[in-house]
């Protein structure tokens, strides 16, 4: 009897026939409450469009409103190899072959016809200030050529080896881009200087830089962002190793020099510099 007292609760919570109630309401009750809540739920979605229309306001499309970022800007090599270990055999042309396409792919867009048909020919040795004329937005801003031939024999036109046959490699360093950097406060360019890590300065030997003095010519910036300097080069700076020591590991360390960039830290292994082991074999 007890069970049979309490199902018929139930069915008649779930419906009540003499108030005509669905789970304790009436159809006014349920539309007043859905009512609500649609209400409710269009003045919340109304709110955050609201919000984000505000936000949008705000933002610029071609330039961060806020940038947080390092004062120091990260390095990085071309061909990075397996975790920055760049190791051939100099015999062995399939132990080197794809370290030179990764350099041909990478310098592909630096092609001197492609540079010419894209980019401007800008002044070199000071910045190219491409400011905007009151509320009439300087878009898109022009772009300064860097052409592939300036690495000389780094460059695959002269080597298109790039010296991996001869056991003479060559690494190429870009600097990260930042939006308005400016790396000089005196017209001194920022260069790059590589050198021997910990017991490996003795199997370094000599180095070129190609351009001379491993320079990033000031003409080059500041940068503006991808959207607003859309042919925008990064300018590179590469490094040919003449006689380092073979078969043997050799550690080598790249870093920027500039009066208006901060040294880094030990806390950022890739700002304002870069590490990498070079490895090259010979049978001879």
């Amino acid at each position: 009897m007890a069970k049979d007292g309490k199902k018929s609760e139930w069915k008649e919570f779930i419906w009540n026939p003499s108030t005509r109630e669905f789970c304790g309401r009436t159809a006014s009750s349920w539309g007043l409450i859905l009512l609500f809540y649609l209400a409710f739920y269009i003045f919340l979605a109304g709110l955050f469009a609201l919000t984000m229309y505000v936000m949008l306001q705000t933002l610029d499309d071609h330039k961060p409103t806020y940038q947080d970022r390092l004062a120091t800007p990260g390095m990085m090599i071309r061909p990075k190899g397996e975790q920055l270990e760049i190791s051939y055999t100099v015999e062995y042309t399939e132990t080197w072959e794809r370290y030179v396409q990764a350099l041909n792919n990478f310098l592909s867009p630096y092609n001197d016809s492609v540079q010419v048909q894209k980019n401007y020919d800008c002044k070199p040795d000071q910045y190219f200030i491409q400011e905007d004329s009151g509320s009439l937005r300087n878009f898109p801003k022009r772009s300064c050529q860097f052409k592939r031939s300036i690495l000389d024999e780094c460059s695959g036109i002269t080597n298109r080896y790039y010296g991996y046959n001869l056991g003479q490699p060559c690494i190429i360093i870009k600097l990260n881009r930042v939006i308005g950097l400016l790396p000089s406060q005196d017209r001194q360019a920022p260069f790059v200087t590589c050198g021997a890590k910990a017991d490996d300065t003795d199997k370094l030997g000599q180095l070129v830089y190609f351009p001379p003095n491993g320079t990033f010519n000031l003409m080059y910036y500041p940068f503006y962002g991808k959207k607003a300097q859309v042919n925008y080069s990064q300018p590179l700076v590469a490094i040919k190793f003449l006689n380092i020591t073979k078969n043997e590991d050799v550690n080598v360390e790249c870093k920027i020099n500039a009066n208006n960039i901060p040294e880094g830290t030990d806390r950022d292994k890739f700002a304002g510099r870069v590490s990498f082991k070079l490895r090259i074999n010979s049978r001879d």
